[in-house]
């Protein structure tokens, strides 16, 4: 989700047509609570490995600056310093918010960095399944079209985001002949996990996934704070003790292990390689998602990386352990700004009549409209929808100041519903 050779200038290389996603989302399988924001492209570039420290002589600063690299804790860091250590870890882990563009900026930048540092890469993407690892290869050897390769991946099913956010990247592994990598399972796996718990799943159905590593103390405390937002957990007095937690955990934890191994397998397949794997931030934050199944794993010299919105990031966030460096991405002035996207407000996921709706967020155009989390969306705008991308779609058309006819079936019958756009101020 920049010029590839930036490293201490701001601009990024900027790409036509990129749209922006439109749907406020938040995974409840702690993908990320992602934003849409409006800015242009900025260098970013966080970057955390074992034993990465911030050179003493440096500047302390309590948090990020726009356009400067930050060890949490510790202060700025030299771009060159921070880079060359991180060239040199086994693997690379850099986060997002699906949504954002300049990250997605920013990861295209950085992975150049590292290439020109460390020419050979294996790039992984949290973005696709196993499944189609077939059609990241003949894209790479370039069998195929843009139009082709988003076919064969079935990315309007698997992912759904606007697929020019993550085009650049894909880009830029066809035109070096890096290797992609699929990272992800099929989502009805952990889902699967959620309802029944790792065990319950037969060894055949697991996709190769092994029992992960347990949970650290911290990240089962911020799993229970995802959990309690939760339209499972909403209508009852969620305990640490519960067993549908325990479930929600295994099922986090198993999408980490896919992860990490599908890194660690790349990793050995390649053994002269820097791995980086391209995946929502929350899997990456201090070091307890991905990076923790990796060191069970036995790859040690890890990198982690995160883009941080400066303005917008809470400052007490930025401790130590967070990362090993973050650089600050200026959010740019309303005056500069395009018009924002809409925002129907909605966490969604394909359901097997139509559209889930996960969550509602409060005060948004869908709560208005009176959507509930537990609905199916089964038409937009007239026209049936059984993919979150279609949502997205219809939402994407609409103006300031229109209406969009939502149809949705609850409780055993069909509810009509209209969402309804705010003129532009």
């Amino acid at each position: 989700m920049g010029t590839p050779f930036c490293v201490t200038t701001r601009r990024v290389l900027a790409y036509a047509n990129f749209r922006y996603a439109i749907e406020l989302r938040y995974n409840f399988n702690m993908h990320d609570f992602t934003r849409t924001r409006v800015r242009i492209g900025v260098c970013a570039l966080v970057l955390t490995a074992a034993g990465i420290a911030a050179t003493p002589a440096l500047a302390q600063h309590s948090c990020a600056s726009a356009g400067e690299w930050t060890v949490p804790g510790a202060g700025r860091i030299a771009a060159p310093e921070i880079l060359a250590r991180s060239a040199k870890a086994q693997a690379v882990l850099l986060g997002e918010h699906h949504d954002d563009i300049d990250h997605h900026r920013w990861e295209l930048q950085t992975m150049a960095a590292l290439a020109a540092l460390r020419p050979k890469l294996v790039l992984g993407f949290e973005m696709f399944p196993r499944r189609v690892q077939g059609a990241l290869d003949r894209w790479v050897a370039n069998e195929l079209t843009e139009e082709e390769f988003l076919k064969e991946s079935d990315w309007s099913r698997v992912w759904g985001y606007d697929p020019a956010l993550y085009l650049p990247l894909f880009h830029f592994a066809r035109l070096n002949r890096i290797p992609m990598v699929a990272l992800n399972v099929e989502r009805d796996l952990p889902r699967s996990v959620r309802l029944g718990g790792f065990v319950s799943i037969p060894p055949e159905k697991r996709e190769g996934v092994t029992p992960p590593a347990p949970a650290r103390e911290s990240y089962r405390e911020r799993l229970f704070q995802a959990y309690t937002e939760h339209p499972e957990s909403k209508n009852s007095a969620p305990a640490r003790t519960d067993p549908a937690f325990q479930r929600f955990i295994e099922a986090q934890l198993l999408w980490d292990r896919a992860m990490a191994q599908a890194l660690t397998e790349a990793g050995a397949r390649h053994p002269d390689a820097l791995m980086v794997g391209i995946m929502g931030s929350s899997h990456v934050e201090s070091g307890e998602g991905v990076q923790h199944q990796l060191e069970s794993l036995g790859v040690k010299r890890i990198a982690s990386l995160l883009p941080w919105d400066v303005g917008a990031d809470d400052c007490t966030k930025l401790t130590p352990g967070l990362a090993t460096a973050v650089f600050g991405l200026p959010i740019l002035r309303t005056s500069d700004a395009a018009e924002p996207p809409q925002l129907l407000g909605i966490a969604i996921e394909t359901a097997p009549d139509g559209v889930l709706v996960v969550n509602v967020a409060a005060g948004s155009i869908a709560a208005a409209a009176g959507l509930r989390a537990g609905d199916i969306l089964i038409e937009a705008a007239g026209v049936a929808v059984k993919e979150p991308a279609q949502v997205r779609s219809s939402v994407m058309r609409m103006l300031p100041g229109t209406w969009l006819p939502l149809k949705a079936k609850r409780a055993g019958g069909i509810v009509e519903l209209t969402a309804r756009f705010p003129p532009k101020k």
